[in-house]
């Protein structure tokens, strides 16, 4: 990843927001709604988001139409950023699929109340 090119794109406007929300994996439309944020800029972000390998497709799930829609989940916990007199460093710490599995267990147990 480049350092400047990761720093532009949490930069722009609702990229962090975004990457907040998908702790657990959300559409574009939940995105939209939960955020706030124009459907069209709600898929434009997380194509940018994407592209930086800061958000993976999760999968689809049904939505609530009955159609499939596809679900994105962030793929780092942290980002760093260090600042050097020659160079800007960027280190991440990914996700791991045992915390996606944890959070996802959680999510399920909190709707089932």
């Amino acid at each position: 990843m480049d350092p400047v090119d990761v720093l532009r794109v949490l930069g722009n406007k609702y990229n962090a927001e975004i990457l907040e929300a998908t702790h657990s994996p959300k559409s574009a439309q939940e995105l939209s709604e939960e955020l706030d944020i124009p459907i069209a800029t709600s898929y434009r972000r997380i194509e940018e988001l994407n592209e930086h390998d800061l958000l993976k497709l999760e999968g689809k799930e049904l939505s609530d139409e009955g159609r499939r829609t596809k679900v994105y989940r962030r793929q780092v916990d942290e980002i760093s950023v260090k600042f050097g007199v020659d160079e800007t460093e960027i280190e991440t710490k990914e996700r791991t699929e045992a915390k996606n599995a944890l959070v996802d267990v959680w999510s399920d147990l909190r709707s089932e109340q």
